[in-house]
């Protein structure tokens, strides 16, 4: 068991480094648009989007400091704070629900 979680870890630090690479994608990113976005590829904004759109606000928009440099370093390190957070939170998530699962 040690040795899977091991080379699951090792796998996680890895695409954890490798985030930034998106940096380099040309285009936009699939499945991240908002109600504007939506808008210019469908021609209208379903009611349930446009009534939600406004109840989040990601914690760093657009994967950058607030008020930082465009740089291609501090963009690097925001992707990897950013992978480094998600991976936080879903880890965490995912070992409180799993030991509620098993004390059932």
């Amino acid at each position: 068991m040690e040795k899977i979680i091991r080379d699951l870890s090792i796998g996680l630090l890895v695409l954890i480094i490798f985030a930034p690479l998106g940096l380099l994608a040309v285009g936009e990113t699939f499945g991240e648009w908002g109600p504007e976005e939506v808008k210019e590829k469908l021609g209208f904004v379903p009611p349930g989007l446009e009534e939600l759109s406004d109840i989040w606000s990601a914690p760093m928009p657009d994967y950058a400091f607030a008020g930082g440099s465009e740089s291609m370093t501090m963009s690097s390190v925001a992707y990897i704070l950013s992978a480094v957070v998600g991976v936080v939170v879903c880890g965490g998530l995912m070992y409180f629900i799993g030991k509620k699962a098993a004390k059932n």
